[in-house]
């Protein structure tokens, strides 16, 4: 699934280039924060001003597009990017579909009838 990161700086990184994208969630609206970004094909780095701290998650994507917005009080970036491999997990991010994972398998096993029907009782063995 194709990632939109919108970044409040004027970052051109070419269609196809590999990147690495650090990123934390925010506190108040538990959305991801890029807080760094690297351009492995010609090791450009762009990063926030600010040290990270706590939790983040890293992550490798190629670049499907990208869209520079120049105007008077700064630009931003726009870019369209293909995660490689696994895509980005952070620890509330995976318990949250890791949650959401276990209640779709609950709600399936209850519409089949489930495991927790007690078993029958086997019948008596003689020969």
């Amino acid at each position: 699934m194709d990632r939109l990161l919108v970044l409040s700086a004027q970052v051109a990184i070419a269609h196809g280039h590999r990147i690495e994208v650090t990123e934390q969630a925010d506190p108040l609206t538990d959305e991801p924060v890029v807080l760094t970004l690297v351009d492995l094909d010609t090791g450009i780095r762009y990063r926030r001003e600010e040290d990270p701290s706590g939790d983040f998650s890293r992550w490798i994507g190629r670049v499907l597009r990208c869209t520079v917005t120049m105007g008077s009080a700064g630009g931003h970036t726009t870019l369209l990017v293909d995660p490689l491999g696994p895509g980005p997990t952070g620890a509330k991010v995976a318990l949250r579909e890791a949650d959401a994972a276990a209640e779709a398998a609950k709600a399936e096993a209850d519409r089949w009838g489930g495991v927790d029907r007690p078993p029958a009782e086997e019948s008596e063995r003689f020969w």
